[in-house]
């Protein structure tokens, strides 16, 4: 009685057997697939190979058309569940006599689960883009675009001092790191991080902002014809253009409009880590090579080295 009254309409017992019905048609299909698999086996001739791979085929389809013909019959048995949804008088609408004709009912309850879904997985969303605060996209036109004000945040427009106090002192912090700043194009700074003797780095700065970032080798020339850096042209190293391309998402992932000083200083401390790039194994797979490269990525929060197939 109890079990009556939470499924009110359907058939438990017919619902269990039902569902091991299903089960012994999984088992039937896959017989067949495995028949097909095996093929003509275990038979000296010809004619007994292809004589005992067409009997066991014509015994496994009976086995699932028996196995279907049962799932159908308890199919009918089991009944329709009442559907309790909140959609007020809507519900009416079930009473339709010709539901075949005109579901109205079933695809109103589709549109409300599809609603409610979407509204959940765009709660999400938002509260992550939120936490990420990205601000650097460009695409920022559109109408919206005239509400806001035009006056732009303090922390883009920090003094040129400021600046070198930071680069300064993130200089300090890591003895094997060297950072030469420059200033060929007016405010912006350019900075060539040269870590160790293992590779070269061109970062493109606007204020505290790091816009760009080229990888080289540590014998690479990073510098143009007039002896300004060279922030166009890629390494010629496959090794140092992945490098490149990590460095770049790490940029996207270091986010903090509102201290951009701890931003340049956590990438500075990711961009450190590249000091051991061809003596650090992968932590994952255990090897230094994967397709003739060392493992040229780095965990965001453990700084831990992996290949750039291994980390997924």
């Amino acid at each position: 009685m109890a079990d009556g009254a939470l499924s009110p309409g359907v058939n438990l017992e017919a619902f269990s057997q039902a569902i091991a019905a299903i089960q012994a048609l999984r088992s039937s299909v896959t017989r067949v697939f495995d028949c097909l698999k095996d093929g003509m086996r275990n038979k000296e001739t010809l004619e007994g190979r292809e004589k005992g791979f067409v009997a066991a085929f014509q015994e496994s389809l009976h086995s699932v058309s028996r196995d279907l013909g049962e799932l159908e019959r308890l199919s009918n048995l089991v009944g329709k569940p009442s559907e309790n949804h909140p959609l007020h008088n809507s519900g009416l609408l079930s009473l339709d006599p010709v539901q075949d004709k005109t579901p109205l009912y079933s695809q109103l309850l589709q549109a409300y689960k599809w609603s409610n879904k979407l509204q959940y997985h765009a709660g999400l969303a938002s509260g992550l883009l939120n936490q990420q605060s990205l601000k650097r996209s460009a695409n920022q036109m559109g109408v919206s675009a005239k509400r806001r004000p035009k006056a732009q945040p303090t922390t883009l427009v920090l003094p040129p001092q400021y600046v070198d106090d930071v680069i300064n002192r993130i200089d300090r912090m890591f003895p094997e790191m060297s950072i030469q700043l420059s200033r060929p194009n007016g405010t912006s700074a350019m900075l060539l991080v040269t870590l160790g003797k293992v590779l070269k780095v061109i970062v493109v700065m606007r204020s505290l902002f790091i816009d760009r970032t080229i990888v080289k080798g540590y014998n690479e020339n990073v510098y143009t014809e007039d002896g300004k850096l060279d922030i166009w042209s890629k390494s010629s190293y496959q090794v140092f253009q992945k490098v490149t391309d990590h460095a770049t998402t790490a940029l996207l992932h270091y986010q903090l409009p509102q201290m951009p000083d701890v931003v340049v200083r956590s990438f500075m401390t990711w961009l450190r880590s590249y000091i051991k790039l061809f003596q650090a194994p992968c932590q994952r797979c255990g090897k230094f090579l994967q397709d003739g490269l060392p493992p040229t990525w780095r965990d965001f929060r453990t700084l831990e080295a992996f290949h750039d197939t291994c980390r997924q």
